[in-house]
């Protein structure tokens, strides 16, 4: 039973409301990236919400980092990984969903990469989409862009 487990933990973060995405640290901040609809329990509408923290426990909820606006993800900003480019760069791979229902690969940057808060994100018209199904492919099921590195020998 669940109730006789003693090494589950007695602190973590949990967003509020919807389904977090990424972590990420950065310049002395722990990022904490979740995507929920904001205009209700419903499917559709998704956005990437951004709370930071600088010891895991005490969490300040920031305004969204990404939300629909562009054509290339007009349906919404849906899942995706946040990391830190070499050059200590941090960028967020979303899957958009366009008007005409396709998930396409985007990338967000920071407006201001020296604000430690990361405030605000924008999404450059240039190399947006990043990544567009091809032939054959099922266009509305390609989707979770993800970041690997490859150091030392090991991925």
């Amino acid at each position: 039973m669940l109730s006789n487990f003693t090494e589950q933990p007695t602190t973590f973060s949990l967003p509020s409301i919807g389904s977090m995405v990424c972590p990420m640290y950065y310049n002395g901040y722990y990022h904490l990236f979740y995507q929920y609809n904001p205009k209700g329990a419903v499917w559709g509408n998704i956005v990437w919400a951004h709370s930071v923290s600088k010891d895991l426990v005490n969490w300040e909820a920031l305004e969204h980092a990404i939300a629909p606006t562009e054509p290339f993800d007009i349906k919404g900003c849906w899942s995706g990984s946040a990391t830190i480019l070499p050059g200590n760069k941090p960028v967020i791979f979303y899957t958009g969903i366009d008007a005409h229902e396709n998930q396409v690969q985007n990338y967000a940057i920071p407006q201001d990469s020296s604000d430690p808060y990361l405030r605000k994100w924008e999404k450059p018209a240039v190399g947006n989409p990043m990544v567009v199904a091809d032939q054959g492919i099922n266009a509305s099921a390609f989707r979770d862009p993800t970041t690997a590195w490859h150091a030392n020998g090991y991925w």
